[in-house]
C-alpha cells in the first residue's frame, strides 16, 4: 500500500506574535478613542455651566479703590425707550417736557431733540487712561448721524452762517478710539457756537477737564444748549442757535467727592477767568429741567450738586 505523501507547504497561519501586536494596537486605538471621546464630553458639560457661557467683563480699578464694571448696564424709565447702556456714565433724565431721542455711541450717550435739531444733552464717562491714550487723531469731516436719519442739521446750514460747528463732546476726549473719534464729529454732537466762545473760554474748559480727569481719576460729564422757546434758527434744517451753554462736571472717585458746572452766553468772553463762570449743578438742573446725575446715591448727589467751591478744583 502506498504511503500517502506529506505535504511539505508553509502554513497559511500567522505567527502568534504577530497576532498578539495587531490586538495590541486595537486596544490602544480604543483606549485613545475613548479618551477624546471624555474629554469631549468634559468640555460640553463644563461650557454649559452657569456663568461660563461668556467670558466675564473685566473691571477697572480707580483710584481710591473703587471698582466700576464698564459692562454693568442701566436703563431708562418705561416712559422712555428701554435702552441698555452701558454704565460709563450717568445717564441725565430730562423732565423739561422736551422730545428726545436716546442715541448710544461708542464714547457717549446723547438725548437729541428733533423740533431744535440739537441734542438736549450729552454725557460721558472720562477716565484718565482714556486721556493719556492715543489711538486716533483728529478726525476733521463732520457726519449725518446714521441713528438719526434725516433728522440732524446738515453741513451747508452751517456754510456761510457766522457760526462754527461746536463740539458738545469734544474730539479732544475721544483720541482714545477711532471710532469713538469719528463719532464725535456726527452732527447730532454739534451745535451753532459763536467762534469767540467755541475758540476760546469753551475750548479752555474743555482742556482743564482733561487735566482733571488725569488727576482724579474719572470724572461723570454731560453737556448741551439751553433749549428754550422762539430760539433762532440756522439754515434749511433750521438749527436752533442757543443763547447759552452749559457742562456739568462730577468727580466722583476721589477721597472726597465733588461737582462743579459752568454756564456761558453764546458769545466771547476775551480774557475772562474761567472760575468766574462756575455754578452748581443744580441751578444749571433748574434751567434746563434735567436731572443730569439721577443714578448717583441721594446724600453723594445732594453734596455734589450744590455749591460750587472752586477752592476744590485745580484751575490751570
Amino acid at each position: 500500500m502506498a504511503k500517502k505523501k506529506r505535504k511539505t507547504g508553509k502554513s497559511k497561519r500567522k505567527p502568534r506574535s504577530d497576532a498578539f501586536a495587531s490586538l495590541k494596537r486595537i486596544l490602544l486605538i480604543a483606549c485613545a478613542l475613548l479618551v477624546c471621546l471624555f474629554v469631549l464630553l468634559y468640555i460640553y458639560d463644563y461650557n454649559r455651566r452657569p456663568g461660563k457661557t461668556k467670558k466675564e467683563p473685566k473691571q477697572e480699578t480707580v483710584r481710591g479703590g473703587n471698582r466700576k464694571n464698564k459692562d454693568k448696564g442701566l436703563q431708562f424709565p418705561e416712559s422712555k425707550p428701554l435702552v441698555v447702556i452701558p454704565a460709563k456714565a450717568e445717564i441725565p433724565v430730562l423732565h423739561s417736557g422736551e422730545k428726545e431721542q436716546i442715541v448710544k455711541h461708542e464714547g457717549y450717550i446723547l438725548s437729541f431733540n428733533p423740533v431744535y435739531k440739537v441734542a438736549n444733552w450729552v454725557a460721558y464717562e472720562l477716565t484718565a487712561n482714556e486721556v493719556q491714550t492715543r489711538k486716533s487723531n483728529r478726525f476733521d469731516k463732520f457726519l449725518l448721524d446714521p441713528a438719526i436719519p434725516g433728522g440732524t442739521a446738515l453741513n451747508e446750514d452751517y456754510t456761510r452762517s457766522g457760526y462754527d460747528r461746536g463740539h458738545l463732546v469734544p474730539a479732544g476726549d475721544m483720541k482714545w478710539s477711532a471710532k469713538a473719534m469719528r463719532e464725535s464729529f456726527y452732527l447730532s454732537n454739534i451745535v451753532p457756537q459763536a467762534p469767540k466762545l467755541n475758540r476760546g473760554i469753551w475750548k479752555e474748559l474743555e482742556e482743564q477737564i482733561r487735566d482733571w480727569a488725569v488727576t482724579d481719576s474719572a470724572l461723570l460729564i454731560a453737556t448741551g444748549p439751553i433749549i428754550r422757546p422762539h430760539l433762532k434758527r440756522l439754515g434749511k434744517s433750521r438749527v436752533a442757535i442757543p443763547d447759552s451753554l452749559y457742562k456739568v462736571i462730577v468727580s466722583p472717585y476721589g477721597k472726597e467727592p465733588k461737582g462743579i458746572a459752568f454756564l456761558f452766553a453764546n458769545k466771547g468772553y476775551g480774557n475772562a477767568p474761567l472760575r468766574q463762570f462756575a455754578v452748581s449743578i443744580d441751578s444749571v438742573e433748574k434751567i434746563t429741567g434735567i436731572d443730569f446725575f439721577p443714578a448717583l446715591p441721594d446724600d453723594l448727589e445732594k453734596k455734589v450738586e450744590s455749591s460750587a467751591d472752586v477752592a476744590k478744583w485745580n484751575f490751570n
